[in-house]
């Protein structure tokens, strides 16, 4: 079978032709369909990630697919999968076979494509964790969301304004006014957002000095969640201001929140599927798996990127 392999750190992937895997006691064997391509994914492909498998090894932390064999799932099962320590510990999805551990599976309904069911997990998730889990949003509450048409960004507003809220979606260029989803009120940066009407909860994706620019306008008592740090690793914060406000500030760990994530995933591609919400995406053919790591770091791209078999691949 063919498989995406990078032999050194930041080197471009190449496709090769591997040996199939076997299934063995509590794994089965995938028929891999659609595989994410995330920024966790550009880090270990980098270098720079805490934990990664041994060189050379196959990319790919989430992906979807068929059963070909197992003992969880009978053969022919829709899946998506995430976990068990594939990309990050062991080779990952980025191949057209893949040997899963049972507990990294979950169904995939069958009115979810495969290239939503592979990308869904991660920018959904995090949103729904961000905003109910440690942002405690209520009906009728007033949310900050920055950079609101990223992956996180998107489904947040989507997610809040499907729970009754009030969405401020704050965007880095005037040119993405247009892609805010429908029924938010879309701001150029931190200075667009009317310091006389602060919010409820804050639910920041980009980090750096735009969340410094947001914070202040969170109510005294108020709520925020960051997600990410695209725009900055650092943050300077008045110090009195903020304590004198006492605004609560949570950072999202989904290794730590996993469980809440995946008891929140039936009803996240339940939305998915009844288009309550939706997320944007991108496939890229298995061959051009270095064209979808360079993909994630133009400043345009929007929603997520997925490998799917090269044409002359697929059955």
């Amino acid at each position: 079978m063919r498989a995406v392999r990078v032999h050194a750190w930041g080197e471009p992937p190449r496709v090769e032709e591997v040996a199939d895997p076997a299934a063995s006691g509590g794994s089965s064997v995938v028929r891999v369909a659609a595989a994410t391509v995330g920024h966790v994914d550009r880090t270990i492909w980098s270098g720079a990630f805490l934990r990664h498998p041994p060189l050379p090894y196959t990319p790919g932390v989430e992906a979807s697919g068929v059963v070909e064999s197992g003992e969880r799932f009978a053969p022919g099962q829709r899946v998506w999968i995430r976990g068990g320590g594939l990309g990050t510990a062991t080779d990952g999805t980025w191949a057209e076979r893949v040997l899963v551990p049972d507990a990294a599976l979950a169904p995939l309904p069958d009115d979810v494509g495969f290239e939503l069911g592979a990308s869904f997990f991660s920018p959904c998730a995090s949103a729904w964790v961000a905003l109910h889990d440690l942002g405690a949003l209520q009906p009728g509450q007033r949310v900050l969301v920055t950079g609101a048409t990223g992956a996180v960004g998107a489904i947040a507003v989507q997610l809040a304004l499907d729970a009754g809220a009030e969405v401020l979606a704050v965007v880095s260029r005037p040119e993405r006014l247009a892609l805010v989803p429908p029924g938010a009120t879309g701001v150029v940066g931190a200075e667009g957002v009317d310091a006389d009407h602060p919010v409820d909860l804050l639910v920041d994706t980009v980090g750096g000095g735009v969340l410094a620019g947001v914070l202040p306008h969170v109510r005294p008592g108020g709520r925020a969640v960051l997600v990410g740090y695209m725009a900055g690793t650092t943050v300077e914060v008045d110090l009195p201001s903020f304590m004198q406000r006492d605004v609560s500030l949570h950072p999202l760990n989904m290794i730590r929140r996993e469980a809440q994530g995946r008891a929140a995933a039936p009803d996240l591609l339940a939305r998915l599927a009844a288009g309550r919400i939706s997320l944007e995406v991108t496939p890229f053919p298995m061959s051009r798996a270095a064209d979808a790591l360079a993909w994630l770091t133009r400043p345009e791209h929007r929603g997520r990127a997925v490998l799917v078999p090269d044409l002359e691949a697929r059955p």
